[in-house]
């Protein structure tokens, strides 16, 4: 058993070392993201459209020989604003809703589930796209219409964890003491749901992510000509067969970001288990 235990422990040590790896690079780009990208992002060269990767040009150039390379670390500074705003947001509203749902209980309860269900009902990116043809295209409109249905998958975690502490000895002798319910919440319950609500911020960064990559590439999520990694897909689909490259390398930035914060969840999530056991 102890040998099963160490086994995990290394799998999940090396998933966190490789996801973190990931995150840090992803976090230090945005945050250099001028001192490492080789020419201005919005640099426009006509006469050097569409030229395949070189030496002054290493992921080559797109339609309007604007620099992939500067675009691709410029579209980091998007997908991490988006999702730091959503994730943070979200959580924040699901962690007090989910807290009052799990601890109140009764119709409160009843009633914060049943609307949660309706909104699960949609599927997420068409909810996403429902509200941005609403609001507009524009990344504050997109942190909303992410936030609208990401607040969902908070609430349902944090009630079930409160509804399985609130019943414990250590929160029924604070009540009988005469605890208040705010106390209880924020000083007993809620210190140990951390762990699970880190995990589920980790996947929700990953989801986050992919959704406004998704809505930028339909042309509602960031505008050009900001740089943005799904608004690089959809400018390059349709030069995909004579240059590829300008489809790829946003591509593979996406796929590795949001692998490495996949990982890393998993890596805590593979942990916190081996813990429990």
């Amino acid at each position: 058993m102890n040998n099963e235990s160490s086994k995990f422990k290394v799998q999940s040590s090396k998933l966190i070392f490789v996801g973190g790896f990931v995150i840090l690079f992803l976090i230090l780009t945005a945050i250099f993201a001028p001192l490492m990208a080789p020419y201005d992002p919005k640099e426009q060269n006509l006469y050097e459209g569409l030229n395949t990767p070189d030496h002054k040009h290493p992921l080559g150039q797109d339609r309007l020989g604007r620099d992939i390379l500067s675009r691709v670390i410029y579209g980091s500074r998007i997908s991490l604003i988006v999702g730091i705003l959503v994730v943070g947001i979200s959580s924040t509203i699901g962690v007090t809703i989910g807290s009052i749902s799990g601890y109140v209980g009764g119709k409160v309860d009843e009633i914060i589930m049943r609307f949660c269900d309706i909104v699960l009902a949609f599927p997420g990116i068409l909810l996403a796209i429902a509200i941005m043809s609403v609001l507009g295209p524009s990344l504050n409109n997109v942190i909303i219409a992410l936030c609208a249905m990401g607040w969902v998958s908070y609430t349902r975690l944090i009630r079930a964890q409160i509804l399985s502490l609130r019943e414990r000895e250590f929160v029924v002798a604070v009540d009988s003491l005469g605890g208040s319910s705010s106390r209880i919440i924020l000083r007993h319950l809620l210190p140990n749901v951390i762990s699970p609500l880190i995990v589920e911020a980790t996947f929700g960064m990953a989801g986050t992510i992919i959704a406004e990559a998704g809505l930028s590439f339909l042309g509602l999520g960031v505008q050009p000509p900001n740089p943005s990694w799904g608004s690089m897909l959809n400018e390059g689909r349709q030069f995909l067969l004579i240059a590829p490259h300008l489809t790829i390398f946003p591509g593979l930035a996406i796929m590795i970001t949001v692998l490495g914060f996949n990982f890393f969840g998993d890596g805590i999530r593979d942990l916190m288990d081996v813990k429990n056991k």
